[in-house]
């Protein structure tokens, strides 16, 4: 997983509610022994095509410069719905590494962190004063998320806090998943085997012979 520090990037307001994680990602995209690596294009696939298969000029991300956005600015509840991991990869495969918002589906928050992408929750209001000023500059403003420091600074310079769970902005920093994590603690791991091993020796032997 790759480490997330501070990211400046253009940022896109897709301010609508509820966005589930069925229009992240229809399910039937989440089909076949490998997936990664060709979800991106089917990301948003509802608003971001026509019926005839062509761009729809209305969604924000297919538009400049937004279609270069790594960060979006979400309405609420974002990544409500159904618990699939896939909305996530296919974020990433669009370019999405952050995204600001006043609130996520839990399960979605959850894949977030164990996919390297940061999701950042702050006050209703303070959204939507950043999808403003992102408005106002066309896109062209960029937005800076710093995990390090926990801040979002605006395109005019406002600069916000936000708390994220010690455990998970540690990973995110040095670019760990859960398993990444644990075996982090390898030697640790490793010497408790071994105690145990002196402790309940017929643990470590029960089908040894078989």
């Amino acid at each position: 997983m790759k480490r997330f520090t501070r990211l400046t990037s253009i940022a896109a307001p897709l301010m609508r509610a509820n966005i589930d994680t069925d229009i992240v990602i229809r399910i039937e995209r989440m089909v076949g022994n490998s997936i990664r690596g060709g979800l991106g294009k089917w990301c948003f696939a509802a608003l971001r095509y026509l019926p005839d298969g062509s761009e729809n000029p209305d969604f924000i991300l297919n538009r400049a410069p937004y279609r270069d956005a790594e960060i979006l600015v979400t309405g609420p509840n974002f990544g409500c719905g159904s618990s699939r991991e896939p909305a996530v990869w296919a974020l990433q495969e669009m370019g999405i590494k952050a995204i600001v918002g006043s609130g996520f589906g839990d399960i979605f928050y959850n894949n977030c962190f164990q996919n390297g992408v940061l999701p950042v929750v702050l006050d209703p209001e303070i959204v939507q004063a950043i999808a403003g000023e992102v408005e106002e500059t066309q896109g062209t403003g960029r937005l800076t998320v710093d995990l390090d420091a926990c801040e979002v600074t605006t395109p005019s310079g406002r600069r916000h806090a936000f708390a994220v769970e010690p455990r998970r902005r540690s990973a995110l920093l040095d670019g760990l998943d859960e398993i990444g994590a644990t075996l982090r603690r390898d030697g640790e791991i490793r010497a408790f085997q071994e105690r145990d091993r002196g402790r309940r020796p017929w643990i470590w032997t029960t089908g040894a012979e078989e």
